[in-house]
């Protein structure tokens, strides 16, 4: 296996900023063990707590607590690693980290333990990042995920269909090198049968990476609708708090109010946005152009209707009085509020290509369907994602199916064996993008960026 050597001995702490019962400072690099004695007073056994007074360079007693020494490459980074445990006030925790940099170790860069993590192949890109995950998951669910990717099971999938996808180019390349053992795989049912095979299991993966992508990103839900509609007063019932002031004067909201719930695990974005109407106000029209804004980014539209000024005897008629309705049709659900008010019953119908749902915000008539809706549109009927995902994994996916789409027309149109190959090469590379194995260092260094310091 090669090795990733570096000669810079980098230190920081483990644990979050903040004051806590114990703080974690850790150090990696070929200074560790010179670390060690010089602060500890003595090299530990490898693997063992030892509980040792710690001294800064003019022997002043920092703290006491714990130091363990992992030995590489048996440690995260596969180089020697150093933790100390000690009392989690910030003030200690700069003290000890000062202590280390004048022992010749520098500031590591966010991401950095993770980067020799990989770079030494103790873990893969799909695992490092489901790290950064895992301390960022804001659900029990989220985090199960993450700790699946963690241990592998998104990489397993990847690298297993990896294999199905080299194991074919090798038959193709040999039948394209030695025309002489007459290995006619244009014409070999077995060909195409083993592309349907990795088609469908690369369909597989990528559903369940769509999950995980919603797991980590969760999706933006705007509410929309003209003045008094009830938009405000759903806000407060999905976040549980009142969040937003309700009146019955129109045109309360003039920015935008937001908030995150769970539905299942699920992270929920909302956005109570500015009623939609003509305003001469000018904060009123600021609040509308910035509702607007919105609901262009919003993945979801929930379109409230006042139903104690508004009846819905045609929905293709009031669709078209919905501004740019053309524009959002795809992600819009229309609520017809305040049945309590009108002559309509709770339920849920499909009307003019929209869901629509009768329902009483104040009297909690019809809340449930609104619940059921909202796990339709998250796809929350089928068990939880496997494992966590990103969106650069999505795209590598979606590359590694535009190539195979490639190779099939190569072989069942173009009858080219050569593109085929070709096409199957681009998308072993596409897949082994998301595991690292092909992956430029400008990517690396934007994706280890984006992880806290000491991780």
């Amino acid at each position: 296996m090669t090795r990733f050597y570096s000669e810079d001995t980098i230190v920081a702490p483990a644990t979050a900023q903040g004051r806590a019962g114990i703080g974690i400072v850790r150090v990696s690099g070929p200074l560790c063990a010179a670390i060690a004695e010089a602060i500890a007073g003595v090299l530990p056994a490898e693997r063992l707590a030892t509980y040792r007074p710690f001294y800064d360079t003019e022997q002043n007693l920092i703290d006491k607590g714990l130091v363990i020494y992992f030995k590489d490459p048996h440690s995260f980074t596969g180089e020697d690693v150093l933790e100390f445990h000690l009392h989690g006030s910030p003030v200690l925790l700069d003290l000890m980290v000062q202590a280390i940099l004048q022992q010749g170790a520098r500031l590591a860069r966010p991401g950095e333990f993770s980067e020799r993590a990989f770079y030494n192949q103790k873990i893969d890109l799909a695992q490092a990042e489901a790290i950064a995950d895992l301390i960022a998951a804001g659900s029990a669910t989220a985090a199960r995920s993450a700790l699946k990717s963690l241990e592998g099971e998104f990489s397993r999938l990847i690298n297993a269909l990896v294999d199905k996808v080299v194991h074919l180019r090798m038959y193709v390349e040999a039948a394209i090198d030695f025309p002489d053992e007459e290995i006619d795989f244009i014409a070999d049912k077995k060909v195409a049968g083993m592309l349907e095979d990795i088609a469908v299991e690369l369909h597989a993966i990528a559903q369940q990476a769509e999950k995980g992508v919603l797991l980590q990103e969760g999706i933006t839900i705007a509410l929309a609708g003209k003045p008094n509609a009830g938009k405000s007063s759903l806000l407060n019932y999905l976040s549980g708090k009142d969040s937003a002031i309700v009146t019955p004067i129109p045109g309360t909201t003039r920015d935008i109010l937001q908030e995150y719930i769970q539905i299942e695990g699920v992270p929920l974005h909302i956005i109570d946005t500015a009623g939609l109407r003509d305003s001469d106000d000018v904060v009123e029209q600021e609040g509308i152009r910035r509702a607007l804004l919105a609901l262009d980014k919003a993945q979801q539209i929930l379109w409230l209707i006042d139903g104690e000024q508004e009846e819905l005897d045609n929905v293709e008629a009031y669709l078209k009085s919905i501004p740019l309705e053309a524009k959002y049709h795809d992600r819009m659900t229309l609520i017809y509020n305040k049945i309590d008010l009108s002559t309509q019953k709770e339920r849920c119908s499909q009307q003019g290509g929209h869901t629509v749902l009768y329902l009483s915000i104040k009297t909690g008539q019809g809340l449930d369907l609104l619940q059921q809706h909202l796990k339709s549109i998250l796809n929350l009927n089928d068990n939880e994602a496997n494992f966590i995902a990103r969106r650069r994994h999505l795209a590598a996916l979606a590359a590694a199916k535009d190539a195979l789409s490639k190779a099939k027309e190569a072989l069942h149109t173009k009858l080219a064996g050569e593109l085929m190959a070709e096409d199957l090469k681009a998308m072993q590379n596409s897949l082994n993008e998301i595991t690292g194995q092909f992956t430029a260092d400008d990517l690396l260094g934007k994706i280890f960026s984006e992880f806290c310091i000491g991780k």
